[in-house]
């Protein structure tokens, strides 16, 4: 996939919308996930793959590439061998931590309600179709 350019010719740019962007990414299955687990201090891709649980190998390379491509993290590469690679927050992504914080108290907060509204929208009869005339 080829990378665009994100300054528009006329200095604004390309993407339209910045909500729209930034919860494009951090938005995914993984992404708080991992931030949340890098909140805690330096981690390498082992620890990660340990206090996530269920993430695929694949799927963490790619979510880290992403959140690094983005200035949430920062990966180290440490010239030993084997080699050791660890990555941490940057300070953009200790700066997402508090409203992180505040989305994810809020589902745990309201997280049953949503669970008993989605069973209740899928108990409804279906919309009447028009009739056509």
């Amino acid at each position: 996939m080829a990378k665009t350019n994100l300054l528009a010719a006329d200095g604004g740019f390309e993407q339209p919308c910045p909500i729209r962007d930034v919860l494009d990414r951090i938005g995914d299955q993984w992404s708080l996930l991992v931030l949340d687990a890098l909140q805690g201090g330096t981690k390498r891709f082992n620890e990660l793959m340990r206090a996530l649980g269920d993430i695929s190998k694949q799927m963490l390379s790619m979510t880290l590439k992403r959140l690094e491509e983005d200035g949430f993290v920062r990966r180290t590469l440490y010239p030993e061998v084997p080699p050791r690679v660890e990555y941490d927050l940057t300070p953009l992504g200790h700066s997402f931590l508090v409203p992180m914080q505040g989305l994810v108290e809020w589902a745990n907060e309201h997280h049953r309600l949503v669970c008993e509204a989605r069973a209740q929208y899928r108990n409804l009869p279906p919309p009447a179709r028009a009739v056509p005339r």
